[in-house]
């Protein structure tokens, strides 16, 4: 089990393990990013103002510590563990995904 506390202030490397379409706003954008050992994650919220606006989602990010959530549920821990490690062996960080 984590101490929950931030051991560095170094920016931690978080992979893309989930993109949805929020249902209750038109037009927004949800990305989760995880840690490969699933305990942390980041989440990024993208609206996009029109057709033309492209914007490159990267398969990871580099994340300030203070701005990582953590994943209290096993399952969901394990989920976002098996995604990250998925899109860490089969992508580069700056791979657009």
């Amino acid at each position: 089990m984590s101490t929950q506390s931030d051991e560095s202030d170094d920016p931690v490397r978080a992979w893309l393990v989930e993109r949805t379409y929020s249902d209750d706003e038109q037009n927004l954008i949800i990305l989760i990013y995880a840690t490969t050992d699933g305990e942390r994650y980041f989440r990024k919220e993208r609206a996009l103002t029109s057709f033309g606006d492209v914007r490159d989602t990267t398969a990871a990010v580099e994340v300030e510590p203070g701005n990582l959530g953590w994943v209290d549920d096993p399952e969901l821990r394990e989920q976002y563990a098996a995604e990250a490690r998925r899109t860490a062996e089969s992508h580069d960080p700056d791979d657009v995904v």
